[in-house]
């Protein structure tokens, strides 16, 4: 084929949505997530209880754009599958919220940028309450309002059906990290204690094969993994790629033990009876297994839930699937 033909051969194929390589012609579809260009949010307006200094302060979701105001539970709205560490809470009848996530303006539209911060509740203007709150985005859903500290997990019902195999994840991100060598646990209740270890910015993909038990149990198999943690500071990488490996990748060179391995920590999803469930992760699921869900999860820091740094954040725009 000569160069002249070799190149109407790729612009004839990139109008119908494939790049080609040239050198091996591998063929890849890219199919963005609903909602994941982050150009379109929800604009919550929630005003707090009077005791705590009865603002109204905005909450963001991603979404169609538009502006819901009172002191609602939130469910997704649009077909959009994502939600974030964005909430409601009421507890002991008084209204709080936490905003960790934000839109920000990034050329013609908008990303998300992910942020770790101390959040503070004050009564009669003295501080009660401080916690961390790390930025999280995800695929599921937030089961509000939040009404304790108390395993935060179980307020997430993560991941969304899903059946097929895509080849990586692509995504545009930048990262500002704190400068912090160590990271802090704060719960709201004691004192605030030292984390050995730096906060890192993280991205998590999973494809499991759930199932659920007579009793209500849910069990799954590890289809797909992608997992990867940042460590400096970058301005904007577009088209960032990353594979998903399949099936049991423990003697794989990416294999990070730590983070990839079997029930790397405890997640919930919502079972047939309607209550939220630990996803009881048994095993690598076998060649030619498929999956039933997808959890897909970008945050500000990868410790878990009151732990990190705060001034870590994390931007991030454009995610799509690849096949």
């Amino acid at each position: 084929m000569n160069p002249r033909m070799n190149n109407r051969y790729r612009i004839s194929i990139l109008a119908l949505g494939l790049i080609v390589s040239v050198a091996g012609f591998a063929q890849e579809r890219v199919e963005p997530i609903p909602y994941g260009d982050m150009d379109q949010w929800i604009t919550r307006e929630i005003k707090e209880s009077a005791v705590i200094g009865g603002n109204t302060k905005q909450v963001y979701a991603i979404g169609p754009t538009k502006t819901i105001t009172g002191a609602e539970p939130y469910v997704n709205q649009g077909g959009s599958p994502w939600a974030t560490s964005n909430v409601l809470a009421k507890v002991s009848g008084v209204v709080k919220t936490n905003t960790s996530v934000f839109p920000e303006a990034r050329g013609n539209g908008f990303c998300a940028r992910l942020d770790t911060r101390m959040e503070s509740v004050k009564v009669l203007g003295l501080v009660d309450i401080t916690v961390l709150a790390a930025g999280s985005i995800f695929l599921g859903e937030m089961i509000e309002p939040i009404r304790g500290t108390k395993n935060p997990q179980k307020m997430l019902n993560s991941g969304i059906p899903f059946t097929r195999k895509p080849k990586a994840i692509r995504f545009d991100y930048k990262v500002k990290m704190s400068g912090e060598e160590n990271r802090i646990r704060s719960t709201g209740f004691g004192k605030t204690t030292t984390v050995e270890g730096k906060d890192l910015p993280c991205v998590i993909v999973l494809l499991q094969k759930r199932w659920e038990d007579a009793k209500g149990n849910i069990y799954a198999k590890r289809v797909g993994t992608m997992a990867v943690r940042y460590s400096q500071s970058t301005d904007w990488k577009n088209d960032a790629t990353y594979e998903i490996l399949y099936g049991d990748i423990t003697a794989h060179p990416s294999y990070q033990p730590g983070y990839m391995r079997i029930q790397d920590e405890e997640r919930y999803a919502i079972n047939s009876k309607g209550n939220s469930v630990p996803i009881q992760e048994v095993d690598w699921a076998g060649e030619g297994e498929e999956p039933t869900h997808l959890f897909i999860q970008f945050a500000s820091s990868h410790g878990g839930a009151y732990i990190g740094s705060p001034g870590n954040s994390f931007w991030v725009d454009n995610v799509k699937l690849i096949y």
